[in-house]
């Protein structure tokens, strides 16, 4: 099981540390503006999935990682609700593979 769980960890957060990247990048400034908040949010959101995404590859900040990113997903899933956004279905997932990873390195 610790292969799969690897993998999963490693899928993730290259993911996340890519689209993340892409995130805080000025480019999706015009993007974020629909939403009514301050840029300084969104630079917040990018950076913070950029910490926890790089916590998640560094095997001793595994569960450190997993924890912070989904936090930041669960604010990510608000901000959009909040403005009729309901295309979530991504940040559940990533949800998910968080809270599996998490696990797994938990009952390591």
């Amino acid at each position: 099981m610790k292969t799969p769980l690897t993998l999963l960890r490693w899928v993730l957060g290259l993911v996340i540390l890519a689209e993340a990247t892409l995130f805080v990048m000025p480019s999706a400034r015009p993007a974020f503006a629909a939403t009514h908040l301050p840029d300084i949010v969104r630079l917040v959101l990018g950076w913070a999935e950029i910490g926890g995404s790089i916590l998640l590859l560094i095997p001793s900040t595994v569960v450190r990682g997993a924890w912070l990113l989904i936090g930041v997903f669960v604010l990510a899933i608000v901000v959009h609700l909040v403005h009729g956004m309901f295309n979530v279905g991504d940040l559940i997932i990533y949800i998910a593979a968080a809270c599996a990873v998490a696990a797994g390195k938990i009952a390591e």
